[in-house]
């Protein structure tokens, strides 16, 4: 399954991530070297960023916001969980009805 995380940045955020950003990038660095974050970046102005998550269970995507240094320490008051359904690109899944 595929789930989309939206992430809402505080005031004055490039500053501020300075001392997080090694552990932030080695954290989603680990993610996509497993393979389950497939995509992530901040968005131009960095008010925000999207995180493309590719998992077996949505827990999983919970575990990565928890332990992720700018949500730790508070450089990320706000945040959406979405799963998505991709209809083009992505890995194939099977359709129900196909047989």
């Amino acid at each position: 399954m595929y789930v989309v995380v939206l992430y809402e940045t505080v005031e004055g955020f490039l500053e501020r991530r300075v001392p997080f950003r090694a552990a932030h990038r080695a954290w989603v660095e680990q993610w996509h070297r497993e393979g389950r974050l497939v995509l992530g970046g901040a968005f131009d102005p960095p008010d925000g960023a999207l995180l493309v998550f590719r998992v077996k269970d949505a827990a999983e995507v919970e575990e990565f916001i928890r332990n992720d240094p700018y949500v730790r320490h508070g450089l990320i008051p706000a945040y959406r969980v979405r799963r998505w359904n991709v209809v083009v690109g992505g890995e194939e899944v099977p359709r129900p009805d196909a047989g």
